[in-house]
C-alpha cells in the first residue's frame, strides 16, 4: 500500500507550522511516504497526482473550537472544495481543484488538523507554536498512525 504523509504550512506564522512540526516529529516510517511542503502548493499538488492509496494531510484549520482540538476531515470526491481549509499561503483547497482539473482523484485523502491559537502577522511572523497547538502534536501523530493502520487493514 502507498501511504503519504503530508505536512503543511507555514514556520513563520506562529501555530500554522502545525502541520510541519507534526511530520518532522514523526520522522521517516517504514512504508509511509513522510514529506513536510511547507507552503509548497504546487509540490503537494504533484505529489497528489501520483497514485496513492491512503493520504493525510496535517494542517491547522479554524474551526471554531478551543486551540489545540484535533480534527480529523475527510475530503471529498466531489463538491465544494472550499469547505476543506483556508487560512494562509498554501490553501489546500486550491491544491485539490488543481489536481481535479489535471485528471487526478482524491480518494481515501484525509486532514488531521489542528484548531490554532494565532498566527503570526504577515510581514511580522512569529516562530513556535501556542502552548495548546504544542500540546496536541503528539495526539496528531497518533490519529494519523491509526488512520494508517485502518486503511492498511481495509487494504489487507
Amino acid at each position: 500500500m502507498k501511504v503519504l504523509v503530508a505536512g503543511v504550512g507555514n514556520i513563520f506564522l506562529g501555530d500554522d507550522g502545525f502541520g510541519v512540526e507534526v511530520v518532522r516529529r514523526m520522522g521517516q516510517r517504514p512504508g509511509i511516504r513522510v514529506v513536510d511542503f511547507g507552503i509548497r502548493g504546487l509540490d503537494l499538488t504533484y505529489a497528489l497526482l501520483e497514485p496513492h492509496d491512503f493520504v493525510v494531510l496535517v494542517d491547522v484549520a479554524r474551526r471554531g473550537g478551543r486551540p489545540g482540538t484535533l480534527y480529523l476531515m475527510e475530503v471529498p470526491e466531489v463538491g465544494d472544495d472550499s469547505a476543506c481549509l483556508e487560512a494562509h499561503g498554501m490553501v489546500p483547497a486550491q491544491v485539490f481543484r488543481a489536481v481535479r482539473s489535471m485528471g487526478g482523484t482524491l480518494t481515501n485523502v484525509f486532514v488531521v488538523a489542528c484548531e490554532p491559537e494565532s498566527f503570526g502577522e504577515p510581514g511580522v511572523g512569529r516562530m513556535g507554536l501556542s502552548p495548546s497547538v504544542e500540546a496536541s502534536i503528539d495526539g496528531a501523530i497518533a490519529m494519523i498512525e491509526s488512520l494508517v493502520q485502518r486503511g492498511l487493514a481495509a487494504h489487507a
